[in-house]
């Protein structure tokens, strides 16, 4: 795995080496995205452990939702280093690596969950005249090619255009189908002189039956109830309606970045991002839909329904000063930036009324046709015919003014010293929009956030360290998902505009490189404590005072054992809990949502031949609780995902110099297991098996 030895962050901040970076930084290289066969961030991010994904619900997107040591960070992902805000269902297909950062990372880039943040890095051109294109088909239907062209221009000049198409059903899930197609094309102008600039655009458009998975008993009283509190259903009962539901997603990037070397120790570069996403979709919520009646010696439930239509548009510029200088016999290595930044983000739900399609028997209120289903034998094909009306616009508009500076000191060839600083003033302005009735609110927060990390390196190719960080959730993130309109507290604090919860993280760890650096190896213990949410603190009292705490234990490894048999993978443990809630609150010393004790990840090949590599992947997860994870709410509702094992299996013979064929089985076992529960409605399952040939061809 070649590729391994060259993944390191590409972002100016990161001002040392990943070795020599004090805090748990995972970079996952194009060579795994590859022979994972993955394609969306959710596949890609199953090689981290300790990350999880929430499942959709009526207050969060159907979307992304990651999540990272126990905070929501759907608000913390990016896209060559800008945020990419707003609601999406993400393609990998124009992406070089993907780089995590773990733990509180305000002084990067600002707001956020105090989890983490993800940044795709895109593929970019070069002074290499290359084509690739793969073809792939498999079970279920699926069919996906792409392309990936590189033309040299001149000597200094180069095109980069990567095409995706694809469709396809997902594994034992009932109706549950996609398709999708993307293109991306970059120009670089002055490649390899002190003046560079590049120009680029992205276009995605994906359409799903979305699916919400299967609902819950404890939401449907009278149905037997089980231990895990999600219905006891098979793996293809899906409760939607193919008539009806529905999911679009479109996203257009357009990034223009500027590169001036201004002398040995001095580079400009500035980027500028306009984006535009829209997640639109009405969708079967299977747990929303009211009680379940028993009629004619069946079990009958409602339909719930879930909708929303949400464009988000950005516009930022991000402007960084970064190199190298010495001050008597310390060396450092430096970035100061700005980040302007105008985000609008708005939302509508739709308003959706039956007309005409199965009805529902006797006994259920203000029963629409087509509204019911079986509880246990749903019919996602019975008829429906009727109207879908989109509600007016709500918005927010936020807007940020950072900036930042990094230094790494290095003192001698043993310590190191990683210091970094940001401030940012952060404003939001909401317009609130109903049939009756239009409400505006705004507010705006200042914060400053740092972190600092201490090195010491015992050879060149290991260090200790211990570091320190710290982030800012302002209360319309505190979901971690989107920009929401700022609100004010309750009761007592009813016109008090809450403050940001305040995230910190201390964190001690040794990287090592072994193999003259072909293998890279970390383990890390770490504290991430969040504070300042609002909870009730006696009856009708409240305080910003509510507080989480995850303790845990990270171990990575990337790179080659040998140079035949190639690793990337890790173990994550979480001690999580929500330490003050509610004076009330039952979850109080419960786990947190979506942060599971233990996950494991270990993706690992091994080359018998010249031509023939055989391997697979690994994972999992231990038992991960449902809930809402919003501020310092934790608890599981007494729903969880139960543990489980998942098996990859990889195949790659070269055929030629030229032709490459891959074969992956996903999910060999076809182990039945429940990826996500929201612990409120609904849980969803995991892909079944499937079989993916790939031929890929290089010219």
């Amino acid at each position: 795995m070649e590729g391994h030895l060259a993944a390191e962050p590409v972002s100016p901040k990161f001002t040392a080496d990943l070795l020599d970076t004090p805090r748990s930084v995972t970079v996952i290289p194009q060579v795994v995205i590859e022979q994972t066969a993955a394609t969306s961030l959710q596949d890609i991010l199953r090689t981290s452990p300790g990350i999880t994904f929430g499942a959709g619900e009526g207050g969060q997107p159907l979307a992304d939702r990651p999540f990272i040591r126990g905070q929501a960070s759907g608000n913390n992902v990016f896209v060559d280093g800008v945020r990419d805000s707003g609601g999406q269902v993400r393609d990998i297909f124009n992406l070089e690596q993907v780089e995590v950062v773990k733990g509180p990372d305000s002084a990067y880039n600002g707001r956020g969950s105090g989890g983490g943040s993800i940044n795709l890095t895109t593929k970019q051109p070069k002074l290499v005249e290359e084509t690739s294109a793969s073809l792939r088909g498999g079970t279920d239907s699926y069919v996906r090619g792409a392309v990936d062209a590189n033309f040299v221009l001149g000597e200094t000049s180069a095109v980069r255009v990567n095409l995706m198409g694809a469709q396809g059903d997902v594994p034992k899930r009932d109706a549950v189908d996609f398709d999708t197609w993307g293109a991306a094309v970059a120009a670089a102008l002055g490649l390899g002189t002190d003046s560079r600039l590049t120009l680029s655009y992205q276009h995605l458009t994906r359409n799903d039956m979305p699916d919400y998975g299967v609902p819950l008993s404890r939401k449907l009283p009278g149905v037997t109830p089980t231990e895990t509190g999600i219905l006891d259903v098979p793996r293809d009962a899906f409760y939607g309606l193919t008539a009806r539901d529905f999911q679009k997603t479109t996203a257009d990037i357009a990034t223009l970045v500027g590169e001036h070397d201004i002398n040995p120790a001095m580079t400009f570069r500035g980027v500028f991002r306009y984006a535009k996403t829209v997640n639109d979709y009405v969708v079967t919520n299977p747990g929303d839909g009211g009680a379940a009646q028993f009629v004619n010696g069946q079990w009958w439930m409602k339909r719930g329904l879930k909708s929303r239509y949400n464009p988000a548009t950005t516009v930022a510029a991000v402007v960084d000063i970064y190199g190298r200088f010495t001050t008597g016999a310390v060396e450092h290595s430096y970035d100061v930036g700005l980040e302007l930044s105008r985000e609008k983000n708005e939302n509508a739900s739709y308003a959706v009324t039956t007309l005409s399609g199965a009805p529902c028997p006797a006994g259920f209120t203000n029963p629409g046709a087509g509204d019911c289903t079986l509880v246990y034998a749903p019919n996602p094909s019975d008829p429906w015919e009727g109207t879908i009306v989109r509600n007016p616009l709500s918005s927010t508009v936020s807007k940020t003014a950072g900036i930042y500076v990094f230094d790494t000191l290095s003192f001698g060839e043993r310590w190191m010293l990683n210091l970094g600083l940001r401030h940012d003033q952060y404003s939001v302005t909401g317009r609130s929009v109903s049939t009756t009735a239009i409400t505006s609110s705004e507010g705006d927060w200042s914060f400053t956030n740092y972190q600092a990390g201490l090195v010491f390196k015992p050879t060149p190719d290991g260090s200790l360290y211990v570091s320190y960080g710290t982030a800012s959730t302002p209360p319309t993130i505190s979901g971690g998902d989107q920009n929401n309109a700022p609100t004010m507290g309750s009761g007592n604090l009813a016109n008090a505009l809450l403050e940001p919860e305040e995230t910190e993280s201390v964190e001690i760890g040794v990287k090592w490189a072994f193999f003259g650096k072909r293998l890279s190896t970390s383990a890390a213990l770490f504290q991430v404590t969040r504070q300042n949410a609002q909870i009730q603190i006696s009856p009708g009292v409240y305080a910003q005072a509510g507080e989480t705490e995850v303790r845990g234990l990270e171990l990575s490894a990337s790179g080659q054992l040998t140079p035949t048999w190639s690793v990337f993978g890790g173990y994550t443990y979480m001690d999580s809990e929500l330490v003050r809630g509610a004076y009330n609150n039952v979850n109080v010393g419960d786990p947190l949502a979506n942060t599971p004790e233990h996950s494991f990840s270990l993706f690992s090949t091994y080359q018998l031949t010249p031509a023939l590599s055989l391997g697979g992947g690994a994972y999992y997860v231990s038992d991960s609780f449902g809930g809402n994870q919003s501020g310092a709410g934790g608890g599981g509702n007494g729903v969880y995902a139960p543990d489980y094992w998942r098996f990859d299996a990889f195949a790659s013979y070269r055929i030629n110099d030229r032709l490459n064929l891959q074969l992956n089985v996903q999910n060999v076992t076809d182990e039945d297991y429940i990826a996500r529960t929201n612990g409120v409605h609904h849980a969803d399952y995991g892909p079944a098996r499937q079989a993916l040939l790939t031929l890929n061809a290089k010219f």
